[in-house]
Order: C-alpha cells, then sequence, then structure tokens
C-alpha cells in the first residue's frame, strides 16, 4: 500500500501513484513479459495490451520497424482475449508488483464489446480473494478503434458513439475510466468535453498518429499491413500541445503519451496539464528509461524546490 507523500506521489479519482510514470498500452504486454526486464516497482504503473472479447491474432509480420524520427507499428491488436486475461493475468497481476497501478487497455469493434470487456473482468474482480480485487485500478478505452456499425468511423470521432461507450463503461465498473484519444481528431477539445460529460475520469492524449514508411529496395510499405501508427520523439510536442487543448477544456486530469524520453519531456506534459505521464517506445528501445525518468523528476523538483509534482500540473505560462 502506498502511504508515501514524496514529491512524485500523484492522485487520479481514488487511485494514488507513487509517481506519475507509466508504461503506455501496448509497450507492457500484460507486466509479467517485462517482469524481469523492467523495474515496475519503480514505476507509478502500466497500461497493459488490449484486451477484446474474443481472440485477435493481429497483423502478419513485419508488424514494427524504426525508422529515423521514431518507430511505426501495424500489430492489429493482437490479444489472447479477455477470458484468458481473465483466467491467466488477473491473477499474475494481483500477487505481484502491489505499489505498481495497473490500468487494462479495452478495445471493441461495437460498444457492446468494451462493456464485455469490463463486465467480464470486473465479475472476475469481485468474486477472487482481496487482493485480488485491487489487481486492476482502472480502465483505458481505446476509442481510436473503427465502429463496424458506423461504417468504420472511429468511436472518438463520433460524439454519439463516444458517449455512448462511456457512459456505458462508467456504469460497469466503479473503477476510473481513461478515454484514448487520436490526435487526428479535428477537435480534440470537444471530444474531450464529451468523454468527461458522459463519466470519464481520465482523458489519455494522444494515440499514436497514421504513417507510411516505404522500403526503397523493395519498392513497397515497411510493414505487411502497409500504413502504421508512428511513435516516438516526432510525436512529443504533438501530445504536448493535444494536452495543453484538452486542458483547457476539461476539468478532469490527463494522461499525456507521445514521445517522452527523459524527465524533460514529462516535465512538458506535466506542465502543459498532465497528471501522469506515458512512456511506450523509448522503454521499448532501453528498458531501464524509464525508471530513470522517475529518478530524474525527483531531481528535478529537489533542484526547484518542489514540494509535489501536482504543483506543476497546468504552470505552463501561455494564452493562444
Amino acid at each position: 500500500m502506498i502511504t508515501s507523500e514524496g514529491p512524485l506521489r500523484v492522485q487520479i479519482a481514488s487511485v494514488v501513484f507513487q509517481n506519475p510514470i507509466i508504461l503506455a498500452a501496448g509497450t507492457a504486454g500484460y507486466g509479467r513479459e517485462l517482469a524481469d526486464i523492467v523495474d515496475l516497482d519503480a514505476l507509478g504503473g502500466f497500461v497493459t495490451k488490449a484486451v477484446s472479447p474474443e481472440p485477435r491474432p493481429g497483423n502478419a509480420a513485419l508488424r514494427v520497424a524504426d525508422f529515423a524520427g521514431g518507430m511505426i507499428n501495424a500489430v492489429g491488436l493482437a490479444n489472447p482475449g479477455v477470458e484468458h486475461v481473465r483466467d491467466e493475468v488477473i491473477p499474475w497481476l494481483a500477487a505481484h508488483h502491489t505499489a505498481t497501478r495497473k490500468i487494462v487497455n479495452v478495445v471493441g469493434r461495437t460498444t457492446d464489446d468494451f462493456i464485455t470487456v469490463i463486465q467480464t473482468l470486473e465479475e472476475a474482480l469481485g468474486v477472487g480473494p482481496i487482493a485480488q480485487s485491487e489487481a486492476v485500478s482502472g480502465y483505458e478505452l481505446n476509442v481510436s478503434c473503427p465502429n463496424v456499425k458506423a461504417g468504420g468511423l472511429e468511436f472518438g470521432a463520433d460524439p454519439k458513439a463516444l458517449a455512448t461507450v462511456v457512459r456505458d463503461a462508467r456504469a460497469a465498473t466503479r473503477r476510473p475510466i481513461f478515454v484514448k484519444l487520436s490526435p487526428t481528431l479535428p477537435d480534440i477539445a470537444a471530444m474531450a468535453q464529451v468523454a468527461e460529460e458522459h463519466g470519464a475520469d481520465v482523458i489519455s492524449l494522444v494515440n499514436t498518429l497514421p504513417g507510411l514508411v516505404v522500403d526503397l529496395e523493395r519498392r513497397k510499405p515497411s510493414l505487411s499491413f502497409g500504413s502504421g501508427g508512428v511513435s516516438g520523439p516526432g510525436l512529443l510536442p504533438v501530445g504536448v500541445l493535444a494536452t495543453w487543448r484538452v486542458r483547457q477544456a476539461v476539468r478532469i486530469p490527463l494522461m499525456g503519451i507521445g514521445g517522452v524520453a527523459s524527465a524533460e519531456d514529462a516535465l512538458q506534459y506535466i506542465m502543459a496539464g498532465a497528471t501522469l505521464v506515458g512512456v511506450g517506445t523509448t522503454a521499448m528501445k532501453d528498458p531501464r528509461r524509464p525508471e530513470r525518468i522517475v529518478a530524474g523528476l525527483a531531481r528535478w523538483c529537489d533542484r526547484e524546490g518542489v514540494r509535489n509534482v501536482e504543483e506543476l500540473v497546468g504552470a505552463l505560462e501561455w494564452t493562444a
């Protein structure tokens, strides 16, 4: 149990994080995969890989490729399905890294898919041992998924669909609901307001940017799927701007994600308005980088006389 009142402690709804650094979805597996590689106990938390009602094989290899500005991926939300996560992952999460908060990333092709995942996991969390009930601290809704009932339009780009999935998710659990939005939305602040109005506790900003990397020798896309999601250093200013814009529009906390490779990068998100900061691509390249970011944040706060990092949330002095 976290009791520290140290400079990096932050709180979202009723959940206390020992520090604001979170491993972003898709980079931490379900925790067990990184347990011997990343010091999970040093972090505030992690977001799991996607979970859908049914197993998904994902896209054919090659799924991930590096390029000069970062990384591009088209994994296709591959996952073993919610029943496997319920039976195999939840007990492990309950028994390991108890000071590290775990957020489950949820995906679906329909609104009902999101709710099926949450209800299935809530039932398991409610009937297991007391420790198991604390295995999951919240759910992150990946509303960048295409809604098959709306012709493939992303849930996060359709106010009615977004309102429905957030409202129904809110009714299915008392745990915090994170809503992850795409940087390509025409008005990301307006969609964040929709999520807030219908029960979201946190807005996650941002998902990857769509892109294409060409293999010049083969004269084909580097990824088998073709296009993919771009992450890495180039996404940092995009995510920071989105965070600042959404901070002006909503009152609920934010998690800034994209391009973070240092304590200074994390502080940009925090000053733009984020309470939590997700680390993704850099952790895949250097698994010890996230804990060094935590240490760097602590040093910065000590040097600048900051008693708690939450003092810096939204401290950016700028009026556009």
